[in-house]
């Protein structure tokens, strides 16, 4: 059985971040966060995933190695977007993510106060990947390059959990079909399975987001259903996450989403993210 191989020190497994930087991604969100522009909203989310990953890996003696992380951003650039001490690095273990944010901001989130009423309160933040919006949307190589990198890791860690791709944008790609590339991302495999490319399409419209679909019927157009041809099945493991949440899945349902607001990004990430036990 495909995607049941152990994560443990010894046999890690790594998550690649593909993010849409282009210029669009200054717009708002269409629905939900009112006034929000996508590229910030991408990069909260990201922050607060890579905060809850070393959390997640934490024990007594430090931060457990389970994962490696990367994250490619493509706009008017390709490449790493890390930023501070990370800056220029593929993939970095989740021991170097806890030790080196960028810098630790101070924030403001409402917590209840007891009495039925919220109240602000000041929390620590850490930033490693900061919100860019500019240029066209060069998604076929940001895949090429995706596949490059996830093509070494796996002649490295030839038995890991598969490597889970995560591709985040807002629009079409403006250098060439994307298909082709992600069709040579999702052939590449380990012992356990194929690697899994996921897709998330973030609206400027104000539509319904459309989750986790098993077929393309229904799906408003070609460059949706582009991408849904492009993403992976969900394993059986992540169709009982996404169960638990609250969709209907089948063996069919695909890693996409379209026309996602913030409420959707981080029902996506968090679905795709999640990890069998660690060891």
């Amino acid at each position: 059985m495909s995607y049941t191989a152990e994560i443990s020190r010894a046999n890690p497994s790594c998550f690649l971040f593909l993010v849409d930087q282009s210029g669009s991604m200054a717009d708002p969100f269409g629905v939900g966060e009112s006034g929000k522009r996508k590229a910030d909203g991408v990069a909260v989310v990201i922050n607060h995933l890579l905060q809850n990953l070393v959390i997640k890996c934490a024990k007594a003696e430090g931060v457990r190695d389970y994962y490696w992380v990367g994250v490619i951003g493509y706009g008017a650039r390709i490449g790493p977007a890390f930023a501070g001490a990370l800056s220029g690095k593929e993939l970095v273990p989740v021991s170097e993510i806890a030790s080196s944010p960028a810098r630790v901001e101070e924030r403001t989130k409402k917590v209840e106060d007891g009495a039925g009423g919220l109240v602000d309160q000041k929390v620590r933040f850490p930033v490693w990947f900061d919100a860019v919006a500019n240029g066209a949307t060069p998604m076929c190589q940001a895949l090429t390059r995706a596949h490059s990198i996830t093509e070494g890791w796996l002649n490295q860690h030839p038995d890991c959990f598969p490597p889970i791709l995560l591709n985040i944008t807002d629009g079409e790609a403006t250098d060439g079909d994307p298909s082709i590339p992600a069709g040579s991302l999702r052939a590449l495999s380990s012992t356990d399975g194929n690697a899994l490319l996921f897709n998330l399409h973030i609206s400027s419209q104000k539509a319904a987001p459309i989750e986790f679909p098993d077929a393309e019927e229904g799906l408003p157009d070609q460059h949706a259903r582009l991408l849904f041809g492009m993403s992976s099945n969900l394993p059986e493991y992540m169709r009982t996450f996404a169960k638990q949440e609250g969709f209907r899945t089948s063996e069919d349902t695909r890693g996409f989403v379209f026309n996602a607001d913030m409420v959707a990004v981080i029902r996506f990430l968090d679905i795709g993210t999640r990890a069998r036990e660690l060891r």
